[in-house]
């Protein structure tokens, strides 16, 4: 008894990513598909449509990414312009006020002088104040 050979498994139609197709069919597409190993003229032109929207649709999506790109992109630019005219402005007030402070170490050392006067003058009073 010789066995004959299976039939290969009918042709499996991708299915569509977008929710509004759908892949419903009556029972006697399916009948003849079965016998029919090549795709008809109607299955090719339903996943050419398929093709077309989800192209479409990824155009649409990749528009909208690149805007978006885009606009963090100048945002990020406004901000980095922005931060480097602050740190500018920073340095140059960090550099004004250490060509101020190059004169404070004299101005201390008057002051330390100074100090020493106001306080023999102050002693020299006390002992003049205090005789009877």
């Amino acid at each position: 008894m010789e066995l004959e050979p299976t039939p290969p498994p009918p042709p499996v139609e991708p299915p569509s990513t977008c929710p509004d197709q759908s892949t419903a069919s009556d029972p006697t597409e399916d009948d003849r598909t079965e016998s029919k190993p090549s795709l008809s003229q109607t299955d090719i032109l339903r996943a050419l449509e398929v093709v077309e929207r989800d192209s479409s649709a990824i155009a649409e999506s990749y528009v909208d990414h690149m805007q978006c790109f885009s606009d963090a992109a100048g945002r990020l630019q406004e901000s980095v312009l922005d931060a480097s005219t602050k740190g500018n402005r920073y340095i140059n007030s960090c550099l004004r006020l250490n060509e101020e402070m190059k004169g404070v170490d004299s101005l201390a050392t008057q002051l330390k002088l100074l100090r020493r006067n106001v306080d023999a003058l102050d002693s020299a009073v006390n002992k003049l104040l205090r005789l009877p």
